[in-house]
């Protein structure tokens, strides 16, 4: 059972006070374990995906220059933006969904500011010590050694920042190319500038910044309130076996006037944003769990029962079974257009272009004959050949080269002229051309008109 309705109603979602800076102590346990597997799952996908390669490519590669995405055996166009809307919306009400469940719980396991964050301070605990020593270490006037250690933490802060960059990076410039012209100083300028930018970025963002972000810059915190309902199950304290708190000795029976808590204050050393989860329920918890291990390890050592602090919602989810469908049927409907969309998508674009100067002519057999531009542009990764023709050849018949191959990803303006091999009565005549890709057999109609004298 929640106790959040016995937390004073005035600390519900209450602000920190700005903003002394924050030594996290370290803490193993349970949930740590969960999220540091996660952070270096997540890590190693994000080294190694610009790595892949496919078909003599970059089997992902976001090609500003030419404006496509390529994804494996399938390039992307600025056409296609409607699939990374359909990606981003799914990817949106699954954020929701598993906010409306466990809060914040992106925040505290898969955000990357937290991990990058948790991940300067892993760096910062092996140079300067523990969280007291750096505190210590900071409140002491200049010294070689303090100078000695602060330059070797910016500086591998400083190196895992670029690193950072140029894997981002290598997701828009082919990381073989990128990684090999850096390094031997040969890279654009424009290429050097993105990097030392975005390597900016993580060292302010993970180094200085820090959990800022999370309290007042990340939009993501203000908003997901609204979100949390009784179903929801977040990082609480339970108020009721907790208090009244006070230190006691481990060797001493736990007074009777007293509740679980030893008040060792480990909940809030650990926590990356600085709050106290006893004071009830805050905005500012990214449900991250270590003041969960750091409690459990408590009541360890004092033989009590663990989950004083836990994750635990005010009613089961089976309570919520509408919004499980509701969102679940969202997310269904969304990844069922995904698929059909992907897999109804044309390999290739093609439009028509009437000549614009000369609405018609008489050829040398005194027939009508109108100009058309055929452009097309071919999406896949391989050379296609296609055939242009009218819906109605008996009608109107073409003059021109009506078969063409086109390499990957380029552009084709085919010129064809048309005249008709019937006598027409009207000025203005319906005209359509079916371009088909000969190695599916895919089509586009394209209709236009056919100007008469």
């Amino acid at each position: 059972m929640n106790h959040i309705a016995e937390q004073p109603s005035n600390v519900i979602f209450k602000t920190s006070e700005i903003d002394p800076k924050i030594y996290v102590r370290e803490q193993k346990g349970f949930y740590q374990k969960i999220r540091r597997s996660l952070n270096i799952l997540l890590m190693s996908v994000f080294i190694v995906i610009p790595l892949i390669q496919h078909n003599g490519h970059q089997a992902i590669l976001f090609d500003l220059e030419k404006q496509t995405l390529t994804c494996f055996s399938t390039t992307l166009y600025p056409h296609d933006l409607l699939i990374l809307g359909l990606i981003f919306i799914v990817a949106a009400f699954s954020l929701f969904y598993v906010t409306r469940l466990y809060g914040r719980i992106w925040c505290g396991y898969t955000c990357p500011q937290t991990i990058w964050m948790l991940m300067f301070n892993w760096i910062e605990r092996r140079i300067e010590g523990s969280h007291n020593q750096s505190k210590l270490l900071d409140n002491a006037k200049m010294s070689m050694p303090k100078a000695v250690k602060k330059i070797t933490k910016h500086l591998i802060w400083t190196v895992l920042s670029l690193f950072t960059a140029l894997i981002f990076i290598s997701y828009f410039v082919p990381a073989n190319q990128l990684y090999a012209n850096f390094f031997t100083f040969q890279a654009s300028s424009l290429t050097v500038s993105w990097v030392i930018f975005f390597a900016a970025c993580t060292y302010i963002n993970g180094g200085w910044i820090k959990d800022k972000m999370c309290l007042h810059i990340c939009p993501y915190s203000r908003f997901q309130s609204v979100m949390f309902s009784q179903t929801t199950s977040l990082i609480t304290y339970d108020a009721l076996r907790g208090e009244s708190r006070g230190p006691r000795k481990r060797t001493q029976p736990k007074p009777e006037n007293k509740g679980d808590c030893v008040d060792c204050n480990l909940c809030v050393q650990v926590c990356p944003v600085g709050i106290d989860i006893r004071e009830g329920l805050q905005y500012e918890c990214i449900n991250c769990g270590l003041c969960a291990d750091a409690c459990n390890a408590v009541m360890d050592k004092f033989n009590y029962a663990k989950g004083l602090i836990k994750y635990t919602s005010e009613s089961t989810p089976s309570s919520s079974w509408k919004q499980h469908i509701g969102y679940g049927l969202i997310i269904g409907l969304l990844g069922i257009s995904l698929v059909t969309w992907f897999f109804e998508r044309s390999e290739f674009e093609v439009s028509v272009i009437r000549d614009r100067h000369t609405l018609y002519r008489i050829n040398d057999m005194g027939k009508v004959e109108n100009t058309y531009t055929i452009k097309t542009l071919n999406k896949s990764q391989y050379a296609r050949t296609y055939q242009v023709n009218t819906i109605n050849p008996e009608r109107f018949k073409i003059a021109g080269n009506t078969q063409f191959t086109i390499k990957p990803g380029e552009h084709y303006l085919n010129i064809i002229s048309v005249t008709s091999n019937q006598h027409l009565d009207e000025k203005i005549n319906k005209i359509s051309f079916i371009v088909t890709n000969k190695k599916n057999s895919q089509n586009h109609t394209l209709p236009t008109v056919f100007f008469n004298d």
